[in-house]
Formats: structure tokens, C-alpha cells, sequence
């Protein structure tokens, strides 16, 4: 038998089942049971940063369809023609949708090149004019201050109007995309927090990108967009209602994850790609198709808009926020002997990328521990700027790595700090430009340009920067620094390789090795294969580089595995989300869904009394969303049977509006309600304490019938924890209901019973629930 190891004896399941909260028994089931008081006394308060223990302040989303007879009255009323009508109006949105984020993009760049642009003029004309007169550690602080002002602006905004848009938010739509509600990550004023901040993070200089908060920001237009109205805004523009519930909002926001990929890389196929790989966890043809046209919107918007900013109306040579530049086919040619090479430097990501992803999370524990105010927070990120800031003037200074200025270098902002006149400063160029103009120059400088002793120390030097940037409160994206620190040693490794090789310089050109380093350590941080291949691809031009991309990012993922995960997964956990995996752990199956379940589990009668509804939402925390339907009991009836399951926000709906049954002159009357209701209501359902319900109104009845799902899905007690987990997983449930051989109800598997447990280093492990 499987070895089981138990984390702690008792812990309680006031999850998302109907159940008041109850112990879990031992797996061996001959404890008895906690009672309810005992239970909340020894269940632990929550503790963020400890990633053995499962947070219940996150709920579930609706991913499957409540077939109710109002749902299955409004599709049989529904004409072919309906039908094809909200198919077109899916490519409407998704057009939309593209369009959006290609502006949000587009508006970033601009945003960004302006501001850097003006930031490196006023510190330059400072540097020439200071260095004159022996006061060259004003410009230093002049630098700095600059730096720590813009970076403080946007620390602000995110610390204190809203945390969730901290970071590239790319963990957050992960589990989105899972099934869990994270509260305020699709809202408005995230979206405007996100915008704001990346663009001073990156103006900032701090060691961040802006493309990987471009998957947020698609989102986040996605979710608006979809529902025709703003529920921050107060505006309801009445379209799209068809689509105001969480399935077809989560489509949706796959396509929007799906466009802020193609936006920051001018990757249509890889969008596509990265949304199926790591974004959705549900996914069908059709949603492929239209995923891919909002993909391709998008990248089109932000091409035509950028040409405009360039002057070059038409000219659509510019497809993503990052450019890698195109590569020569003499430059990026390369032989079967190179690819065990290619490999090796695949492995080295891979441990680089372990090395930062554990770096990382010891300091977000740090953080989370220490660093949890906001105003402390803004400090930090303040002092990390100035760190950069400080450190990045000095590596310039010293490193007098001055070459001679060629036609290529226009575009390029440090041109002539701390050298001669037709020269410029390389080290200049890879820590004062954008990271997206280092990377390129990286990737197509001519061999010689870069000194391997200064080559070596940026490299340090930019890993520890971008491991202490990642989880700041600012917003950051790790896509553009990873690649900066891979292009960066790959080009040393391939200036090492043609020192030490006779025929070097005639194969083993730098660029070519930035772009394979480049590659090896974005995937030895973030694991990711099929859809960072065609990203890289995409984005370079060439599909030259398609095997050797594909091979390196397979060894940096499982060198990396063996090590620690990757960092997005690593966040996921230290923040306790309840998020499903693909498969069950490998060794649960002697685990049954009697040894899973929530238990007991409150039921209501498929004709209840008012009062009694409102005291179970009122006595049960909001934990409790999914309540199974019986059968009345009467005195001659046998045990009741399930015979539907309805949800804590459609009672919530029906006691709003009214929905009473009373007995007037020997018949039943009920006000009529729609689905029109539960979707003006969706998704901010008010809390049962603002529901007024006098005491005449608690004596009537609520006839569940026609508003509770009559089919809910239900597996036997004996059903083992892999098919559990399978049904639970592919079919997006939230509630799966457990019954006897009399179709009683037993119990109630929801996410978080799943979730607590996984494969530790002692075999299958159990988390305990955390109370928040």
C-alpha cells in the first residue's frame, strides 16, 4: 500500500461544500469525529507564506453549466438563427478583445521609449556636465533619485490602491483558468494599477520586462469585454448578456491571455500555444480558432499603431513589444555537432533557473514574513532601484567598455557615456537601454563588441537584480529579464568557445549562442516547451532555430524539475491556491471518495421554508456555496433522496427578489424570475446580510424545483480518488456530490478536498485547510 504521510491529525472541511464544517477523520477511519467547536479551535489561522497548508479564502467558479429548467427553457426557445448569432457575437468579442489589448500595448511602448528616452537625456546631459568639474557622484545620485522617484510612483499604486496587480500576474490567470476565483484579478482598476506600474517599473530601470504583464492586461480586457458592462464604472451596456457566467467568461479570458502574448512577442501561433500550455484548463476546437483570430488581432493592432508612431504609416514591421531583430541565415546556420552543445547549455538554464526560482522563494517567504505593509513594501522598492541604479552606474564607469560606433547603433541611447567621441559604451547599452533593446543587442552585435571579464560580471549581477526584483510590489513581468540574463552568458559561452577552438570564429558565433542561452534560461525559470518554442521562433523570424529551441527547452525543464519547480507554480503554492493539476497523485488510488469527501453535508428540501434558508446562509460562513436538494421527508417515507444541488448565489437571488411561495385560496403562487435576474446579479452577488427579510416573509415556503440543478453529477463512495479527481477535473465541477447505493446524499467532494493532496518527499501527503 501507497505511504501516506499526515501533516497534521485533524483538519477541517468548511470548504465549498453545504458542510457546517465538520473534522476529517484519520484515512484509516477509526477516530471519531472532531465536533464543530473543537474542530475551529484546531484549525490553524492562516499562514500565507507556508505552502503546507491550503488557503479557504479562495472559492471555486462555475466552470460547468447550472441546467436548471430556466436554462433548458431559454435554449429550446432559442432559434438555429439565435445559435448562430452568439456564435458570431464570440468572434465579435474576441475581436474586440485583440483590438484592446493591442492599444493597451501599443500605448505601453510609446509610454516607455518617451520616458526612457527623456530620463536618459536629463541624466546625460548631468554625466557631461558633472564629469567636467570632478562631481561625477552627483550624476550618480542624480540617477539614483530618478530612478527611486518613478519606481516609488508606481509602488504606490500597486501597494496601496491594489496588490493583485503586483508582479506579471501570469500565476493569478493560471488559476483563473483553473477554476479559482481570485478575488479582484479581472477588475478595471487592476487593469489601469497594471498599465501604470509596468510602465514606471520599466522606466525605472528596475531588472523587469513589460511583456509578461501584457498577459494580465488581455485578461483583464477579456473578462470586461465579454460582459458588455462595467461593473466598476456602474455602466451596463446591455450586449453580451448571454455571456455573464463564469464558463463563458473563462473562454474568453483565454483568448485575452492568449492576445497579450502575441501583443509582447508578435506571436500569434504561440498565444495560442501558451494559453493551451499553461493558461487553459478547458479547451475545444472552436475556441482554438477564435483564440488564434483575437491573437492575430492583436499583434495587427499593435503593427499598425507602432508604424504610425515611426512615422512609417503601413510599414508593419513591427509585430510584438520586443523585437529579437532578424537573424542572417550565415548567422544563425549551424552544424550537427553543435547541437550536444546546444543541449549542455540547455542543462546550465535548467540549474541557473532552479537556482533563481529557490532563490526567489526564500525571499518571497522573507517578504511575506517581514515585508507585508504597504509602506514597507514601497521602501523596498525603492531601495532595489537605487541598488540597480547605483551598481549599473558603477559597472558602466569601470568597465571602459568602449567600441567604435557603427550605422547600426542609432537607434541606441547610451552612445558616448564615459567615451570618446565615436564610440560608445557596450555595458552602457546592456544596463541603460530597455532590456528589450539589450537582448537585441545581444543577439546581433558584432563579435568583439562585448568584453567577456564585463560580459561575466553583468551577468552576476543581473541575476541576483532580477531575483531580488521579481515580487516586488511593483508591476513586472520575469520574461524579458530571463531572457537578458540567458542572452547575456550564452554570448560569453560563445566568445569562451571560439577562444579555446582553432575554427571558432567561423561557427561559433556569438549571437547565435545568446539566442540558445537566451532561450535555456527563460525555460529553466518559467518550464515552459511547446509554446516558448514558437515564441522564440516567431519572434526571431526563423524557423532555422526550431529543433535546437525545442531541445534546449526540454533539457532546462527537466534538469530544472529535478531541482525545484518552476516560479510561477512556486508562487501558486506559496500563496495556498487550491489549484488542480492535470493528473491525480500517481499514488492515491487505494483512496476513496468516503476518505476525501466533506461530511456531513447540510441539505435543503426541494420545498423549504424561507426562514430555514436564510439562517443556513446566515449561520454558515461564505465557504459554503453548494447546498444538494432532497426529497420532503414526511414520517412514512424512507431516508430523502438527492434529487438536485443548487448554489449559495442563487438563493441569494431568489430571497433578493422575492421569490416566495404562499398559499392563497388552496393554490401555490411564485413570482416568476428568469435567467435575466441571476445574470444582472453575476458576478457580484450581494452577502446574505444585506438581504431584509421580515419575520410574516420567513413563515412562506421557496419552492427549489425549477432553479436547482436537477442532474448534478455523483459518484459512489467507493469510486477511488484518480476517477474522482478526473470527473472533477475535466468536467471544471465545483461540486461533486457523493451518494450511497440508495442515492442518499454522503457527502460533498469540492477543489479544496482534492487539492490537499499531493506527492511530497515521503510518499502522498496531506495539506491542512488554513482558516482565513
Amino acid at each position: 500500500m501507497a505511504n501516506i504521510t499526515k501533516k497534521v491529525s485533524w483538519s477541517s472541511r468548511a470548504d465549498e461544500a453545504g458542510a457546517p464544517g465538520e473534522g476529517t477523520p484519520l484515512l484509516n477511519g477509526s477516530e471519531p469525529r472532531l465536533s464543530r467547536q473543537d474542530s475551529l479551535r484546531g484549525r490553524p489561522k492562516e499562514i500565507p507564506h507556508n505552502e503546507k497548508l491550503l488557503s479557504l479564502k479562495y472559492e471555486s467558479l462555475d466552470y460547468d453549466n447550472i441546467e436548471n429548467q430556466l436554462f433548458l427553457e431559454e435554449e429550446r426557445r432559442m432559434s438555429h438563427m439565435g445559435f448562430r448569432c452568439l456564435e458570431i457575437s464570440r468572434w465579435v468579442v474576441c475581436g474586440l478583445i485583440g483590438f484592446l489589448t493591442g492599444l493597451i500595448a501599443c500605448f505601453i511602448d510609446i509610454a516607455v521609449e518617451e520616458l526612457a528616452g527623456f530620463k536618459y537625456q536629463v541624466v546625460k546631459e548631468n554625466i557631461e556636465k558633472f564629469t567636467e568639474v570632478g562631481g561625477l557622484s552627483i550624476s550618480l545620485i542624480l540617477w539614483a533619485v530618478l530612478n527611486s522617484a518613478i519606481v516609488m510612483i508606481g509602488s504606490v499604486i500597486v501597494a496601496f490602491f491594489e496588490p493583485i496587480a503586483a508582479g506579471s500576474g501570469i500565476p493569478q490567470i493560471k488559476c483563473y483558468l483553473n477554476g479559482v476565483k481570485i478575488p479582484r484579478v479581472v477588475r478595471l482598476k487592476t487593469l489601469m494599477v497594471k498599465v501604470g506600474g509596468v510602465i514606471c517599473s520599466v522606466v525605472g530601470g528596475l531588472a523587469v520586462g513589460k511583456e509578461g504583464p501584457m498577459i494580465h492586461s488581455g485578461a483583464v480586457v477579456a473578462a470586461g469585454v465579454s460582459q458588455g458592462r462595467s461593473t466598476s464604472l456602474k455602466r451596463d451596456f446591455k450586449i453580451f448578456e448571454y455571456f455573464r457566467r463564469d464558463t463563458e467568461k473563462r473562454d474568453f479570458v483565454s483568448a485575452g491571455a492568449a492576445a497579450g502574448v502575441s501583443a509582447a512577442f508578435g506571436a500569434p501561433v504561440g498565444g495560442v500555444l501558451f494559453s493551451l500550455e499553461e493558461g487553459a484548463s478547458f479547451w475545444n476546437q472552436m475556441l482554438t480558432w477564435r483564440i488564434f483570430f483575437a491573437s492575430m488581432i492583436s499583434t495587427f493592432t499593435l503593427n499598425f499603431f507602432l508604424s504610425i508612431y515611426h512615422k512609417n504609416p503601413g510599414d508593419l514591421s513591427n509585430p510584438g513589444l520586443i523585437n529579437f531583430g532578424r537573424f542572417e541565415t550565415d548567422t544563425v546556420a549551424y552544424n550537427l555537432y553543435e547541437i550536444p552543445l546546444f543541449i549542455a547549455m540547455g542543462a546550465i538554464g535548467g540549474l541557473l533557473g532552479a537556482l533563481f526560482n529557490q532563490l526567489n522563494y526564500w525571499l518571497t517567504i522573507f517578504r511575506i514574513r517581514y515585508v507585508h505593509r504597504p509602506c514597507l513594501q514601497v521602501m523596498e522598492a525603492m531601495l532595489v532601484a537605487a541598488v540597480t541604479a547605483t551598481v549599473s552606474f558603477t559597472m558602466i564607469y569601470f568597465s571602459n567598455d568602449c567600441q567604435p560606433l557603427g550605422p547600426e547603433h542609432t537607434e541606441e541611447y547610451p552612445l558616448q557615456l564615459f567615451c570618446a567621441d565615436g564610440e560608445y559604451n557596450s555595458m552602457a547599452t546592456a544596463f541603460f537601454n530597455t532590456p528589450e533593446r539589450s537582448v537585441r543587442s545581444l543577439f546581433h552585435n558584432q563579435p568583439g563588441t562585448y568584453n567577456p571579464l564585463t560580459l561575466g560580471l553583468f551577468t552576476l549581477t543581473y541575476f541576483f537584480l532580477a531575483c531580488w526584483t521579481y515580487g516586488l510590489a511593483v508591476s513586472a513581468g520575469v520574461f524579458i529579464p530571463s531572457l537578458l540574463i540567458g542572452a547575456a552568458w550564452g554570448r560569453l559561452f560563445g566568445i569562451l568557445l571560439a577562444a579555446i577552438t582553432s575554427t571558432g570564429s567561423i561557427w561559433a558565433v556569438p549571437g547565435k549562442y545568446a539566442l540558445i542561452g537566451a532561450a535555456a534560461q527563460l525555460g529553466g525559470i518559467v518550464r515552459m516547451t511547446l509554446s516558448l518554442t514558437v515564441i522564440m521562433v516567431e519572434a526571431t523570424g526563423n524557423v532555422t532555430y526550431g529543433l535546437p529551441i525545442m531541445l534546449v527547452l526540454m533539457t532546462a525543464k527537466i534538469v530544472g524539475d529535478y531541482f525545484v519547480e518552476g516560479l510561477y507554480d512556486i508562487h501558486i503554492k506559496l500563496q495556498s491556491v487550491p489549484f488542480l493539476h492535470w493528473e491525480a497523485p500517481a499514488t492515491s488510488h487505494w483512496l476513496t471518495a468516503r476518505e476525501v469527501m466533506s461530511s456531513p453535508v447540510t441539505c435543503l428540501n426541494r420545498v423549504e421554508k424561507v426562514g430555514t434558508i436564510v439562517d443556513i446562509l446566515s449561520n454558515t460562513s461564505t465557504n459554503h456555496n453548494g447546498f444538494p436538494v432532497v426529497m420532503e421527508v414526511t414520517a412514512s417515507e424512507a431516508p430523502p433522496k438527492l434529487c438536485g444541488l443548487i448554489l449559495r448565489s442563487q438563493l441569494i437571488v431568489l430571497l433578493k427578489h422575492k421569490v416566495f411561495v404562499e398559499l392563497a385560496r388552496t393554490r401555490l403562487t411564485q413570482r416568476k424570475l428568469q435567467l435575466k435576474d441571476f445574470r444582472d446579479a453575476y458576478p457580484r452577488f450581494p452577502p446574505i446580510q444585506s438581504i431584509h427579510v421580515s419575520q410574516d416573509e420567513r413563515e412562506c415556503m421557496m419552492d427549489l424545483t425549477e432553479f436547482m440543478n436537477a442532474t448534478p453529477y455523483t459518484v459512489p463512495q467507493e469510486t477511488s480518488l484518480p476517477r474522482v479527481f478526473k470527473l472533477f477535473r475535466a468536467l471544471g465541477l465545483r461540486h461533486l456530490v457523493v451518494v450511497d447505493d440508495s442515492n442518499q446524499v454522503v457527502g460533498l467532494v469540492t477543489r479544496k478536498d482534492l487539492a490537499r493532496y499531493h506527492l511530497g518527499k515521503h510518499g502522498l501527503e496531506e495539506l491542512q485547510l488554513a482558516q482565513t
